[in-house]
């Protein structure tokens, strides 16, 4: 599934950014879980491992739209390939780092690798919350500052960017 981590989600929601939640064939992969906060969205059930082909109409009746930010599992599968269909658009991707997994780190690891080199962007939750919120005199600032204040679990991903991965030189 391709979703929301719960902090991105449940600010999405207070900001009023649309968010779109696709399922890759839930038939035998299973729903969405709960965890991740992605309650009132309907999910679009798909089998290509681009969420773009699923969700193409959605994308054409917003033509003002000009940046996604992206998250879900099997990195090097889903998320990768709608970020290469979307930077294919002409988009701007964020890919939100703490809240893409996949089975094998290497397989994540490499797929972020290449999403940068493709003009993805690579984020995380509360950076990119804090490019949304723009200013801490933003009305709901309060309410969203409660929400990132809460501990991330590991993400996994700090000694990649400590220099020694040369991936993300």
């Amino acid at each position: 599934a391709q979703a929301l981590s719960p902090p991105l989600a449940q600010v999405a929601r207070l900001l009023g950014v649309p968010a779109v939640l696709t399922e890759q064939y839930p038939a035998g992969l299973g729903p969405t879980v709960p965890e991740l906060g992605a309650e009132g969205l309907r999910p679009v059930a798909k089998t290509c491992f681009s969420m773009v082909p699923a969700v193409l109409q959605e994308l054409d009746s917003r033509p003002q739209l000009r940046s996604v930010l992206l998250c879900g599992i099997e990195t090097q599968a889903c998320i990768l390939n709608t970020t290469l269909d979307l930077l294919d658009r002409g988009l701007q991707v964020h890919v939100v780092v703490d809240a893409c997994s996949s089975r094998s780190q290497v397989d994540r690891l490499v797929a972020l690798a290449r999403m940068r080199q493709s003009g993805a962007f690579l984020s995380t939750s509360e950076g990119l919350i804090l490019q949304l919120v723009r200013d801490a005199a933003h009305p709901q600032f309060k309410e969203i500052q409660k929400i990132i204040k809460e501990p991330a679990p590991d993400s996994g991903l700090l000694s990649f960017f400590q220099g020694q991965n040369p991936l993300f030189r």
